[in-house]
């Protein structure tokens, strides 16, 4: 069965490549992440983690498009 969900990842080696960055981008911002669940992270903890990393993928990309 296969999953129609717009977060699933097309590509399997994508998902490993995503918490590597998203464990870096954590690191640098000083918020502890562990291994498996995260559930103790406050929204603002999470979400500056997400925030890092899509201005961090828009800014690569505009890059790659000079």
């Amino acid at each position: 069965m296969t999953s129609n969900s717009s977060n699933s990842m097309q590509v399997p080696e994508a998902k490993a490549a995503m918490d590597r960055f998203k464990t870096e981008v954590a690191s640098e911002l000083g918020v502890n992440l562990k291994e498996g669940y995260n559930g103790d992270l406050t929204s603002k903890e999470a979400g500056s983690i997400g925030g890092e990393m899509v201005r961090r993928m828009i800014k690569k990309q505009e890059e790659q498009m000079k």
